[in-house]
């Protein structure tokens, strides 16, 4: 069926939502996490907590994270610009490129520009300032979605699962080697989130009135399933973070094992969910964004 301008304008309207919703995700989280003595606690409380077991994980991790530098981001660019330009898809190989290269500059920008309130409860790290958001994380994410969006039909659920998986897991991974809190991985799945829809709105811009909407493109039950997948690990995150906001606010460094594991955990639940959940949106929407008819 054609792409009528009622369906493109409901998708317009959905981006907008999805750009609106998650820029207001980003500021409830930079607010808590920065600007709050309890965010901050928490915060250093699954800092604290990435100990437990490091030694059996410090090798991968690295690995992964050392696989994150400016040239593998151009690596990755030019591997999506490519993808779309065989499919002779112009605009989309612009589009994916603006995608990464708008949510790496803003990461930049923000961490740069947001401060960081001293509360005295994280000394060692205070003089480093703001970190939120992760620039790893926010290279992971990018390139994450922009491979969504470039991915034929016949293999974007498994591109999509991959890919995050891998920003997961990379969101993880900072967590793991104390380079970032869990907030300044959350706060990058958002920002590329936001970009994400940006990037979708762009396309509808760009698209062609014949273009055809395959209702096999979809990938609803996919979408559904991380989307679902990625909820859960959210709500178990914020269930053990609700447990220690129940505890004292002890010095992280005098806090149990078992509290401590809870608080890295749970964050780590929260990272890995907050990636599905922005992937899934993409997912369900992408169909209607790269139709099988060049736009």
């Amino acid at each position: 069926m054609r792409v009528r301008a009622t369906a493109r304008g409901w998708t317009a309207v959905w981006l907008v939502v999805l750009a609106l919703a998650q820029t207001a995700a980003f500021l409830v989280v930079w607010r808590a996490a920065l600007h709050t003595e309890l965010g901050q606690w928490l915060d250093t409380v699954a800092l604290t907590g990435n100990q437990i077991g490091q030694e059996r994980i410090a090798e991968p991790v690295n690995r992964i994270l050392n696989t994150m530098s400016a040239l593998s981001l151009l690596a990755a660019t030019a591997m999506i610009g490519f993808i779309a330009l065989i499919r002779r898809r112009v605009a989309l190989a612009i589009t994916a490129t603006l995608l990464i290269a708008g949510a790496n500059v803003s990461t930049q920008l923000l961490k740069h520009f947001l401060a960081r309130p001293d509360f005295g409860i994280d000394p060692e790290r205070s003089a480093a300032g703001n970190s939120l958001p992760s620039g790893h994380t926010t290279v992971a994410a990018s390139v994450a979605l922009a491979l969504i969006l470039v991915l034929p039909p016949t293999v974007r659920v498994l591109g999509a699962y991959l890919g995050a998986a891998y920003a997961a897991v990379a969101g993880v991974a900072t967590l793991s080697a104390g380079w970032h809190r869990p907030s300044d991985a959350v706060a990058a799945f958002l920002v590329v989130g936001v970009w994400a829809a940006l990037a979708g709105l762009l396309l509808l811009v760009t698209q062609r009135e014949q273009a055809q909407v395959e209702p096999a493109d979809a990938h609803r039950v996919a979408a559904v399933v991380l989307g679902l997948g990625g909820a859960i690990a959210v709500v178990a995150s914020a269930l053990a973070l609700s447990w220690l906001v129940d505890l004292p606010q002890l010095d992280p460094d005098e806090m149990g094992r078992r509290s401590l594991f809870v608080g890295y955990a749970g964050s780590a639940a929260g990272i890995a969910g907050t990636m599905a959940v922005v992937a899934a949106l993409v997912l369900a929407v992408v169909h209607r964004l790269v139709p099988r008819v060049k736009g």
